[in-house]
Protein backbone atom coordinates (compact mmCIF):
# COMPACT_ATOMS: atom_id res chain seq x y z
CA UNK A 1 0.00 0.00 0.00
CA UNK A 2 1.25 3.47 -0.94
CA UNK A 3 1.63 5.97 1.92
CA UNK A 4 0.81 9.63 1.19
CA UNK A 5 2.54 12.57 2.84
CA UNK A 6 0.53 15.33 4.48
CA UNK A 7 1.20 17.64 1.52
CA UNK A 8 -0.06 14.99 -0.91
CA UNK A 9 -3.18 14.51 1.19
CA UNK A 10 -3.91 18.25 1.19
CA UNK A 11 -3.35 18.42 -2.56
CA UNK A 12 -5.66 15.44 -3.16
CA UNK A 13 -8.44 16.93 -1.01
CA UNK A 14 -8.33 20.21 -2.90
CA UNK A 15 -8.22 18.54 -6.32
CA UNK A 16 -11.12 16.22 -5.52
CA UNK A 17 -13.36 18.85 -3.93
CA UNK A 18 -12.67 21.46 -6.63
CA UNK A 19 -13.77 18.88 -9.20
CA UNK A 20 -16.84 17.97 -7.16
CA UNK A 21 -17.85 21.61 -6.78
CA UNK A 22 -17.74 22.05 -10.55
CA UNK A 23 -18.98 18.65 -11.75
CA UNK A 24 -20.73 16.80 -8.93
CA UNK A 25 -23.98 15.07 -9.88
CA UNK A 26 -27.19 17.00 -9.25
CA UNK A 27 -29.35 14.45 -7.47
CA UNK A 28 -32.69 15.08 -5.73
CA UNK A 29 -31.43 13.92 -2.33
CA UNK A 30 -28.55 16.40 -2.55
CA UNK A 31 -30.80 19.45 -2.57
CA UNK A 32 -30.31 19.71 1.19
CA UNK A 33 -28.58 17.89 4.03
CA UNK A 34 -31.71 16.55 5.71
CA UNK A 35 -30.80 13.20 7.35
CA UNK A 36 -34.16 11.72 6.31
CA UNK A 37 -33.46 12.44 2.65
CA UNK A 38 -29.90 11.16 2.85
CA UNK A 39 -31.00 8.01 4.67
CA UNK A 40 -33.84 7.04 2.32
CA UNK A 41 -31.69 7.61 -0.77
CA UNK A 42 -28.82 5.55 0.61
CA UNK A 43 -31.09 2.63 1.48
CA UNK A 44 -32.67 2.75 -1.98
CA UNK A 45 -29.27 2.87 -3.65
CA UNK A 46 -28.25 -0.43 -2.09
CA UNK A 47 -28.24 -2.97 -4.93
CA UNK A 48 -29.93 -0.44 -7.26
CA UNK A 49 -28.65 1.98 -9.93
CA UNK A 50 -28.95 5.75 -9.45
CA UNK A 51 -31.13 6.30 -12.52
CA UNK A 52 -33.55 3.64 -11.33
CA UNK A 53 -33.72 5.10 -7.82
CA UNK A 54 -34.49 8.73 -8.77
CA UNK A 55 -38.20 8.29 -9.69
CA UNK A 56 -38.73 5.91 -6.77
CA UNK A 57 -37.17 8.44 -4.40
CA UNK A 58 -39.33 11.29 -5.71
CA UNK A 59 -42.50 9.20 -5.39
CA UNK A 60 -41.50 7.95 -1.93
CA UNK A 61 -40.97 11.48 -0.67
CA UNK A 62 -44.34 12.53 -2.05
CA UNK A 63 -45.99 9.62 -0.21
CA UNK A 64 -43.99 9.95 3.04
CA UNK A 65 -42.64 13.53 3.29
CA UNK A 66 -41.28 13.14 6.84
CA UNK A 67 -39.88 10.43 9.06
CA UNK A 68 -43.11 10.64 11.10
CA UNK A 69 -45.18 9.94 7.97
CA UNK A 70 -43.03 6.91 7.29
CA UNK A 71 -43.28 5.65 10.87
CA UNK A 72 -47.08 5.85 10.79
CA UNK A 73 -47.64 4.52 7.26
CA UNK A 74 -49.67 1.32 6.71
CA UNK A 75 -47.32 -1.46 5.69
CA UNK A 76 -49.30 -2.19 2.51
CA UNK A 77 -48.85 1.43 1.36
CA UNK A 78 -45.13 1.28 2.13
CA UNK A 79 -44.68 -1.98 0.25
CA UNK A 80 -46.56 -0.61 -2.76
CA UNK A 81 -44.30 2.45 -2.84
CA UNK A 82 -41.28 0.14 -2.73
CA UNK A 83 -42.62 -2.27 -5.35
CA UNK A 84 -40.05 -2.92 -8.08
CA UNK A 85 -36.99 -2.01 -6.01
CA UNK A 86 -36.74 -5.52 -4.53
CA UNK A 87 -34.96 -6.54 -1.33
CA UNK A 88 -38.11 -5.63 0.60
CA UNK A 89 -36.44 -6.09 3.98
CA UNK A 90 -34.88 -2.68 3.28
CA UNK A 91 -38.31 -1.04 3.33
CA UNK A 92 -39.33 -2.86 6.49
CA UNK A 93 -36.14 -1.79 8.23
CA UNK A 94 -36.75 1.79 7.09
CA UNK A 95 -40.07 1.79 8.89
CA UNK A 96 -38.60 0.07 11.97
CA UNK A 97 -35.91 2.74 12.18
CA UNK A 98 -38.45 5.51 11.59
CA UNK A 99 -40.49 4.21 14.53
CA UNK A 100 -37.35 4.13 16.67
CA UNK A 101 -36.67 7.79 15.84
CA UNK A 102 -40.25 8.93 16.35
CA UNK A 103 -41.37 6.76 19.26
CA UNK A 104 -38.16 6.15 21.20
CA UNK A 105 -36.11 9.27 20.46
CA UNK A 106 -38.76 11.96 20.29
CA UNK A 107 -38.10 12.59 16.62
CA UNK A 108 -34.41 13.33 17.22
CA UNK A 109 -31.79 11.72 15.00
CA UNK A 110 -28.54 10.30 16.39
CA UNK A 111 -25.87 12.64 15.04
CA UNK A 112 -22.88 10.28 14.98
CA UNK A 113 -22.12 7.24 12.87
CA UNK A 114 -21.90 5.14 16.01
CA UNK A 115 -25.32 6.29 17.22
CA UNK A 116 -26.92 5.85 13.81
CA UNK A 117 -25.93 2.18 13.75
CA UNK A 118 -28.31 1.61 16.66
CA UNK A 119 -31.18 2.09 14.19
CA UNK A 120 -32.63 -0.87 12.27
CA UNK A 121 -31.01 -1.58 8.92
CA UNK A 122 -28.23 1.01 9.22
CA UNK A 123 -24.74 -0.42 8.86
CA UNK A 124 -21.29 1.22 8.81
CA UNK A 125 -21.53 2.63 5.29
CA UNK A 126 -25.01 4.15 5.61
CA UNK A 127 -24.15 5.52 9.04
CA UNK A 128 -21.02 7.12 7.64
CA UNK A 129 -22.94 8.67 4.75
CA UNK A 130 -25.66 10.16 6.98
CA UNK A 131 -23.28 11.34 9.71
CA UNK A 132 -20.90 13.03 7.28
CA UNK A 133 -23.46 14.59 4.94
CA UNK A 134 -26.18 15.56 7.42
CA UNK A 135 -24.14 16.20 10.57
CA UNK A 136 -20.66 17.00 9.20
CA UNK A 137 -18.96 14.24 11.20
CA UNK A 138 -15.56 13.46 9.63
CA UNK A 139 -16.19 9.75 9.16
CA UNK A 140 -15.72 7.81 5.89
CA UNK A 141 -18.57 6.12 4.02
CA UNK A 142 -16.96 2.98 2.68
CA UNK A 143 -19.00 1.31 -0.05
CA UNK A 144 -18.01 -0.37 -3.31
CA UNK A 145 -17.02 2.94 -4.84
CA UNK A 146 -14.76 3.87 -1.93
CA UNK A 147 -13.14 0.43 -1.91
CA UNK A 148 -12.41 0.67 -5.64
CA UNK A 149 -11.25 4.30 -5.65
CA UNK A 150 -8.80 3.99 -2.76
CA UNK A 151 -7.61 0.50 -3.67
CA UNK A 152 -6.51 1.98 -7.01
CA UNK A 153 -5.18 5.25 -5.67
CA UNK A 154 -3.01 3.55 -3.06
CA UNK A 155 -2.60 0.06 -4.55
CA UNK A 156 -4.16 -1.60 -1.50
CA UNK A 157 -3.81 -5.35 -2.03
CA UNK A 158 -6.28 -6.50 0.65
CA UNK A 159 -9.29 -8.60 -0.37
CA UNK A 160 -12.34 -6.34 -0.04
CA UNK A 161 -14.64 -9.38 0.23
CA UNK A 162 -13.19 -10.15 3.68
CA UNK A 163 -14.78 -8.39 6.69
CA UNK A 164 -11.42 -7.55 8.27
CA UNK A 165 -10.52 -5.37 5.27
CA UNK A 166 -13.14 -2.68 5.94
CA UNK A 167 -11.51 -1.29 9.11
CA UNK A 168 -8.24 -0.87 7.21
CA UNK A 169 -9.94 1.20 4.48
CA UNK A 170 -11.82 3.20 7.11
CA UNK A 171 -8.56 4.12 8.83
CA UNK A 172 -6.83 4.99 5.56
CA UNK A 173 -9.71 7.08 4.20
CA UNK A 174 -10.26 8.67 7.60
CA UNK A 175 -6.74 10.08 7.49
CA UNK A 176 -7.16 11.39 3.93
CA UNK A 177 -10.71 12.79 3.98
CA UNK A 178 -11.47 16.47 4.46
CA UNK A 179 -12.18 17.27 8.12
CA UNK A 180 -14.02 20.44 7.07
CA UNK A 181 -16.20 18.99 4.28
CA UNK A 182 -16.56 15.29 5.07
CA UNK A 183 -19.98 14.94 3.42
CA UNK A 184 -18.83 16.53 0.17
CA UNK A 185 -15.67 14.42 0.28
CA UNK A 186 -17.65 11.18 0.59
CA UNK A 187 -20.06 12.21 -2.16
CA UNK A 188 -17.15 13.20 -4.40
CA UNK A 189 -15.68 9.72 -3.94
CA UNK A 190 -19.07 8.24 -4.87
CA UNK A 191 -19.17 10.33 -8.06
CA UNK A 192 -15.58 9.53 -8.92
CA UNK A 193 -16.25 5.80 -8.54
CA UNK A 194 -19.33 6.09 -10.74
CA UNK A 195 -17.47 7.89 -13.54
CA UNK A 196 -13.74 8.12 -14.11
CA UNK A 197 -12.90 5.26 -11.76
CA UNK A 198 -15.79 2.91 -12.58
CA UNK A 199 -15.43 -0.86 -12.25
CA UNK A 200 -15.41 -1.95 -15.89
CA UNK A 201 -14.65 1.02 -18.12
CA UNK A 202 -12.60 3.59 -16.18
CA UNK A 203 -11.39 6.73 -17.90
CA UNK A 204 -8.40 7.48 -15.73
CA UNK A 205 -6.56 9.25 -18.52
CA UNK A 206 -9.02 12.14 -18.10
CA UNK A 207 -9.68 11.74 -14.38
CA UNK A 208 -9.24 14.82 -12.17
CA UNK A 209 -7.18 12.67 -9.78
CA UNK A 210 -5.09 10.93 -12.44
CA UNK A 211 -1.84 12.13 -10.84
CA UNK A 212 -2.79 10.39 -7.56
CA UNK A 213 -3.91 7.09 -9.10
CA UNK A 214 -0.89 4.85 -8.53
CA UNK A 215 -2.50 1.76 -10.04
CA UNK A 216 -3.19 3.69 -13.26
CA UNK A 217 0.33 5.14 -13.33
CA UNK A 218 1.75 1.63 -12.88
CA UNK A 219 -0.52 0.17 -15.59
CA UNK A 220 -2.25 -2.25 -13.21
CA UNK A 221 -5.53 -0.43 -12.59
CA UNK A 222 -7.78 -3.34 -13.50
CA UNK A 223 -6.11 -5.51 -10.87
CA UNK A 224 -7.76 -3.37 -8.19
CA UNK A 225 -9.67 -3.77 -6.01
CA UNK A 226 -8.69 -7.29 -5.01
CA UNK A 227 -11.86 -9.28 -4.49
CA UNK A 228 -12.39 -13.01 -4.15
CA UNK A 229 -15.28 -14.45 -6.11
CA UNK A 230 -18.63 -15.02 -4.44
CA UNK A 231 -19.91 -18.60 -4.37
CA UNK A 232 -22.58 -19.30 -6.95
CA UNK A 233 -26.17 -19.13 -5.67
CA UNK A 234 -27.55 -22.49 -4.56
CA UNK A 235 -30.28 -23.70 -6.92
CA UNK A 236 -33.60 -24.61 -5.30
CA UNK A 237 -36.43 -26.17 -7.32
CA UNK A 238 -40.08 -25.34 -6.64
CA UNK A 239 -43.46 -26.14 -8.08
CA UNK A 240 -45.72 -23.12 -8.49
CA UNK A 241 -49.45 -23.92 -8.45
CA UNK A 242 -51.62 -21.75 -10.69
CA UNK A 243 -55.09 -22.24 -9.26
CA UNK A 244 -57.81 -20.18 -10.94
CA UNK A 245 -61.53 -19.71 -10.59
CA UNK A 246 -63.11 -17.16 -12.91
CA UNK A 247 -60.98 -14.00 -12.43
CA UNK A 248 -59.44 -15.12 -9.16
CA UNK A 249 -56.22 -16.86 -8.19
CA UNK A 250 -55.71 -18.84 -5.03
CA UNK A 251 -52.70 -17.06 -3.49
CA UNK A 252 -50.46 -18.04 -0.61
CA UNK A 253 -49.14 -15.59 1.99
CA UNK A 254 -45.49 -16.28 2.69
CA UNK A 255 -44.35 -16.85 6.30
CA UNK A 256 -43.39 -13.83 8.42
CA UNK A 257 -39.70 -14.68 8.24
CA UNK A 258 -37.34 -15.87 5.51
CA UNK A 259 -37.36 -14.90 1.84
CA UNK A 260 -40.38 -12.87 0.65
CA UNK A 261 -41.69 -12.60 4.19
CA UNK A 262 -45.43 -11.69 4.30
CA UNK A 263 -45.73 -11.34 0.52
CA UNK A 264 -48.34 -13.00 -1.67
CA UNK A 265 -47.32 -15.58 -4.28
CA UNK A 266 -48.75 -18.55 -6.09
CA UNK A 267 -48.52 -21.54 -3.72
CA UNK A 268 -44.89 -22.68 -3.89
CA UNK A 269 -43.96 -26.26 -2.99
CA UNK A 270 -40.28 -27.22 -2.74
CA UNK A 271 -39.37 -30.14 -4.98
CA UNK A 272 -37.29 -31.64 -2.16
CA UNK A 273 -40.40 -31.76 0.03
CA UNK A 274 -42.23 -33.64 -2.71
CA UNK A 275 -39.41 -36.14 -3.21
CA UNK A 276 -39.21 -36.69 0.54
CA UNK A 277 -42.63 -38.33 0.25
CA UNK A 278 -40.98 -41.25 -1.56
CA UNK A 279 -38.72 -43.94 -0.08
CA UNK A 280 -36.74 -43.98 -3.35
CA UNK A 281 -36.66 -40.32 -4.50
CA UNK A 282 -33.92 -40.97 -7.05
CA UNK A 283 -36.26 -43.33 -8.93
CA UNK A 284 -39.38 -41.16 -8.97
CA UNK A 285 -40.80 -40.49 -12.45
CA UNK A 286 -42.34 -37.16 -13.45
CA UNK A 287 -45.83 -38.63 -13.29
CA UNK A 288 -45.14 -39.94 -9.79
CA UNK A 289 -43.82 -36.53 -8.72
CA UNK A 290 -47.13 -34.91 -9.61
CA UNK A 291 -49.03 -37.59 -7.69
CA UNK A 292 -46.77 -37.06 -4.67
CA UNK A 293 -47.30 -33.30 -4.97
CA UNK A 294 -51.07 -33.75 -4.84
CA UNK A 295 -50.69 -35.91 -1.72
CA UNK A 296 -48.44 -33.34 -0.08
CA UNK A 297 -50.91 -30.52 -0.69
CA UNK A 298 -53.67 -32.68 0.77
CA UNK A 299 -51.62 -33.46 3.88
CA UNK A 300 -50.29 -29.93 4.44
CA UNK A 301 -53.34 -27.84 3.57
CA UNK A 302 -56.29 -30.23 3.46
CA UNK A 303 -56.86 -29.32 -0.21
CA UNK A 304 -57.71 -31.83 -2.90
CA UNK A 305 -55.99 -30.73 -6.11
CA UNK A 306 -55.34 -32.12 -9.55
CA UNK A 307 -52.19 -30.73 -11.16
CA UNK A 308 -51.38 -30.48 -14.88
CA UNK A 309 -48.03 -29.32 -16.36
CA UNK A 310 -48.28 -25.95 -18.09
CA UNK A 311 -45.19 -26.46 -20.23
CA UNK A 312 -42.23 -24.16 -20.76
CA UNK A 313 -38.95 -23.78 -18.92
CA UNK A 314 -38.88 -23.12 -15.18
CA UNK A 315 -39.07 -19.48 -14.14
CA UNK A 316 -35.72 -18.37 -12.69
CA UNK A 317 -35.27 -15.83 -9.93
CA UNK A 318 -31.95 -15.18 -8.20
CA UNK A 319 -31.59 -13.91 -4.65
CA UNK A 320 -28.19 -13.19 -3.13
CA UNK A 321 -27.44 -16.79 -2.11
CA UNK A 322 -30.30 -18.69 -3.74
CA UNK A 323 -31.64 -19.20 -7.23
CA UNK A 324 -35.23 -20.40 -7.40
CA UNK A 325 -36.28 -22.53 -10.39
CA UNK A 326 -40.09 -22.62 -10.42
CA UNK A 327 -41.99 -25.09 -12.61
CA UNK A 328 -45.53 -23.83 -13.15
CA UNK A 329 -48.39 -26.29 -12.86
CA UNK A 330 -52.05 -25.66 -13.49
CA UNK A 331 -54.05 -26.94 -10.53
CA UNK A 332 -57.75 -27.39 -10.00
CA UNK A 333 -59.40 -26.80 -6.63
CA UNK A 334 -63.10 -26.47 -5.93
CA UNK A 335 -63.97 -22.75 -5.42
CA UNK A 336 -65.80 -23.62 -2.19
CA UNK A 337 -62.87 -25.69 -0.88
CA UNK A 338 -62.13 -25.43 2.84
CA UNK A 339 -59.15 -23.06 3.24
CA UNK A 340 -58.94 -23.41 7.02
CA UNK A 341 -55.46 -24.92 6.86
CA UNK A 342 -54.20 -22.97 3.85
CA UNK A 343 -52.21 -19.75 4.49
CA UNK A 344 -53.93 -17.74 1.79
CA UNK A 345 -57.11 -16.80 -0.03
CA UNK A 346 -58.70 -16.10 -3.41
CA UNK A 347 -57.58 -12.78 -4.91
CA UNK A 348 -58.87 -11.14 -8.07
CA UNK A 349 -56.64 -9.73 -10.80
CA UNK A 350 -57.66 -6.21 -9.73
CA UNK A 351 -56.68 -6.91 -6.13
CA UNK A 352 -53.30 -8.26 -7.23
CA UNK A 353 -52.70 -5.13 -9.30
CA UNK A 354 -53.19 -2.93 -6.24
CA UNK A 355 -50.92 -5.04 -4.04
CA UNK A 356 -47.14 -4.94 -3.75
CA UNK A 357 -45.93 -8.18 -5.29
CA UNK A 358 -42.38 -9.51 -5.16
CA UNK A 359 -40.47 -9.59 -8.43
CA UNK A 360 -40.59 -13.36 -8.63
CA UNK A 361 -44.40 -13.32 -8.49
CA UNK A 362 -44.49 -10.71 -11.25
CA UNK A 363 -42.35 -13.05 -13.35
CA UNK A 364 -44.73 -15.94 -12.64
CA UNK A 365 -47.79 -13.88 -13.62
CA UNK A 366 -46.09 -12.76 -16.81
CA UNK A 367 -45.33 -16.38 -17.73
CA UNK A 368 -48.91 -17.42 -17.03
CA UNK A 369 -50.25 -14.68 -19.32
CA UNK A 370 -47.79 -15.75 -22.03
CA UNK A 371 -48.90 -19.36 -21.86
CA UNK A 372 -52.65 -18.58 -21.97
Amino acid sequence: MIEWSESTIRSFRKTLLDWYDAHGRHLPWRRDHDPYHVWVSEIMLQQTQVNTVIPYYEHFMAEFPTVTDLANAPEAKLMKAWEGLGYYSRARNLQKAAKQIVNERGGQWPQTAEGLQELAGIGPYTAGAIASIAFNEPVPAVDGNAFRVFARLLEIDLDIAKPQTRPVFERVIGRIMSPDRPGDFNQAVMDLGASYMSAKNPDSAHSPVKAFNQAYLDGVEMQYPVKSKKPKPVKVAYYGLVIRHDDQFLMQKRPSDGLLANFWTFPLIAEDDVLAMSETPELVTEEERLSLLEKLVQQEFGLTVRVIPMGGKPVKHTFTHRQWLITLLSAEVKPDADLSFFPGKWLSSDELTRMALPKVQEKLLTRVHQIQ
